[in-house]
C-alpha cells in the first residue's frame, strides 16, 4: 500500500500523463538546426531612404540619438529574415544609415550594407549573422523585443511591423494578440 501511494505522489509530482515527456534538443541537435537553415539573402539593395518614408522608434530613454526605419523598405523574407533601412540620427543631425536584418528565432541580426553621404550603398565587409546584444541602449534588442520579433515570433508582414512602428510597439510583444490591419 505504502509503495502504490509513494507511486500515486510521484506521478502527481511529475505531471505523469501516461504519455512520455517530449525529448529534449541536444546542443548538437540545434546547432544542426542552425546549419540547414539557408537564407535568401537578397539580390539587390533598397532604394536610398526618403525622409517622408522614415518612422521613428523609440530605443531607450537614455540616448540622445533618434532611431528611424524607412518604412518603404521594410521586408520579411520566405526564410524568416525581417530586413529594413535604418537611420540613427545624432543630436547634432549627423546620420548613419544602414541595410540590415533580423532573424528572430536566432535571436540575431546583420548587416549588409551602409549608407554614403551621396545616397549609395557600401555593402559590408563583415555581414556575419551576430547575435543581438543584452544591451540596455541598442537598436536590434529594441527592434527585435518591441516591434518586429514580438515574443520571438516574426511579424507576419511588413504591414504588422509598419503598424507597430506606428503604434510605438507591437501589441503582441505585451502578450496581446496580434495587430489586425484594421486596427
Amino acid at each position: 500500500m505504502r509503495r502504490l501511494v509513494s507511486l500515486a505522489l510521484c506521478g502527481l509530482l511529475l505531471g505523469c500523463t501516461g504519455a512520455p515527456p517530449a525529448p529534449m534538443k541536444s546542443d548538437w541537435q540545434v546547432e544542426q538546426e542552425k546549419k540547414n537553415w539557408l537564407e535568401h539573402t537578397p539580390t539587390a539593395l533598397p532604394p536610398y531612404p526618403k525622409s517622408d518614408h522614415l518612422l521613428e522608434f523609440n530605443v531607450a530613454a537614455v540616448t540622445s540619438f533618434r532611431f528611424f526605419i524607412d518604412s518603404s523598405s521594410l521586408s520579411i523574407g520566405s526564410d524568416g529574415v525581417v530586413r529594413f533601412v535604418l537611420v540613427a540620427r545624432s543630436p547634432s543631425g549627423a546620420e548613419n544609415v544602414s541595410y540590415e536584418g533580423i532573424l528572430c528565432t536566432g535571436a540575431s541580426y546583420r548587416l549588409y550594407a551602409t549608407g554614403r553621404h551621396d545616397g549609395t550603398w557600401t555593402e559590408a565587409r563583415d555581414d556575419r549573422w551576430r547575435p543581438i546584444p543584452h544591451q540596455s541602449v541598442d537598436w536590434h534588442r529594441a527592434l527585435s523585443d518591441d516591434y518586429f520579433c514580438p515574443r520571438g515570433m516574426t511579424i507576419t508582414s511588413a504591414a504588422e511591423g509598419i503598424d507597430a512602428l506606428k503604434r510605438g510597439g507591437n501589441p503582441a510583444a505585451a502578450g496581446d494578440s496580434r495587430p489586425t490591419s484594421g486596427d
